[in-house]
């Protein structure tokens, strides 16, 4: 996940691993995290959440990767914590910058450690790399002696990063994402009984997966691999996990997905989260409870919440009447502030014009997730363009350079003000002229998406 938007890190809260409350961010200062024109893919990645039963502390690790050219990485790990899942939460404290995803694990003996992938920038070697250990000193906030390598692969798919550590049984599981972000992407575990190794890696090869295939490509710089794209999956680049464990010691591996449009295999919504349930074996690996390894839409939902279970609505009306944004929306890259944006009783959202949709620098975008390929978004916007410059409207927005803009505009052509729609694709601009249409001065219009 990457984060691009402020505030940053959503926080969500359930009792039945089905409906989610959506209750805040974890970096709200920009003192906290700076964005500030990072390029599109830039941003906060892959934070894991944790609570240390000794401290009493919910402790919040991330990335900020600031460049990926030329195969180096640039980034910095930060930690923050809190009292309060909901409260207050530090200012970042530095980690390291060896490499993203690191995840900090609390074990019994009160010690903490720090794994994350150690980035390989050298032409010639395995990419992304290798998984280091290092311990925690939660007192001085700082790492402690060297790190070790502790894998380098459960599996030959390669590009292993997203390191996860739990104790269970006397032995230390390590659970990585391996085969690449995209169409090979897959949850492996490894298992130790000392913390730094050696790990012995699961017979089974992988816990879950969207391509069963077992293939080697290690040293194949390719994270997307279309060519493992599986139509019998109904769920698509199902990696990247994290084990729950609920009261009643029913195991969950939560992981990240997507749901393709084909032929083109574009993911309309991003990388989605989904969950499936598991168990332990008597030899204790984790397996699906749905048997095999392949991901599924449906899942069975923990015995405690069967009676619980309700559809979760997403439809909601926004007036932004308040001085506060409501928690689901949030502003890009910089935070929201009276220099550019407003919100007012009875006039609702004022913005300010900034930078192009283009920019990775300051952009008026005011933005909420879309959460299904159904959905209708209207708005009613006031706005009278002085400028060939100026634009304002109602934009579905990917990325930087993946975006469909409905807005208003100045047109010569047509002699004042006009509604048009603006296309990027991979970056390349696309202006649908056909599509356009003249509107009378101080005509309010409204805006809708499908």
């Amino acid at each position: 996940m990457i984060t691009r938007y402020n505030p940053g890190i959503a926080l969500y809260h359930s009792k039945d691993l089905h409906n989610w409350q959506h209750i805040g961010h974890a970096l709200i200062d920009q003192d906290q995290i700076d964005l500030t024109g990072l390029n599109t893919a830039m941003g906060a990645w892959a934070p894991c959440l944790s609570y240390c039963e000794q401290t009493k502390k919910f402790y919040l690790v991330f990335s900020v990767v600031y460049n990926i050219q030329g195969q180096h990485f640039d980034l910095d790990n930060y930690m923050v914590e809190s009292d309060s899942v909901t409260g207050r939460w530090s200012k970042a404290t530095y980690i390291n910058s060896s490499g993203f995803d690191p995840s900090l694990f609390h074990d019994d003996d009160g010690r903490k450690w720090i794994v994350n992938l150690v980035w390989e920038n050298r032409d010639g070697y395995e990419h992304p790399g290798y998984i280091t250990l290092q311990e925690w000193d939660d007192s001085a906030k700082k790492l402690l002696g060297r790190p070790t390598i502790i894998s380098r692969g459960g599996t030959d798919r390669g590009c292993i990063e997203a390191p996860h550590l739990y104790k269970r049984n006397g032995y230390y599981y390590l659970m990585t994402a391996e085969g690449g972000t995209g169409y090979g992407h897959a949850v492996v575990l490894s298992r130790a009984t000392s913390i730094d190794g050696p790990y012995e890696a699961d017979p089974q090869r992988v816990v879950l997966t969207s391509q069963p295939y077992d293939f080697n490509e290690r040293g194949i710089d390719d994270a997307y691999k279309f060519h493992f794209y599986n139509p019998g999956s109904a769920l698509q680049k199902s990696g990247h996990g994290s084990l729950v464990e609920t009261q009643n010691g029913e195991l969950y591996i939560a992981h990240l997905c997507a749901r393709p449009f084909v032929p083109d295999l574009r993911c309309m919504l991003g990388r989605e989260t989904a969950i499936q349930k598991c168990y332990e074996t008597e030899d204790g690996w984790i397996r699906l409870a749905s048997g095999g390894v392949l991901t599924q839409l449906e899942t069975q939902a923990p015995e405690h919440a069967r009676d619980v279970i309700q559809q979760t609505n997403h439809s909601k009306n926004t007036e932004f009447d308040s001085a506060i944004l409501p928690v689901e929306f949030q502003t890009y890259r910089i935070a929201a502030s009276e220099s550019w944006l407003s919100t007012d009783e009875q006039l609702g959202l004022g913005l300010k014009g900034q930078g192009s949709l283009f920019t990775p620098r300051d952009k008026s975008l005011v933005a909420r997730r879309l959460q299904s390929f159904d959905c209708e978004v209207t708005t009613k916007m006031s706005f009278e363009p002085e400028r060939t410059r100026q634009s304002a409207g109602l934009v579905a927005y990917y990325s930087a350079i993946n975006f469909y803009y409905l807005r208003v505009y100045n047109s010569d052509s047509l002699g004042g003000k006009t509604l048009g729609i603006m296309v990027s694709d991979l970056g390349e601009k696309k202006e649908l002229k056909d599509a356009r249409v003249r509107l009378a001065d101080n005509q309010e219009v409204y805006l809708e998406l499908w």
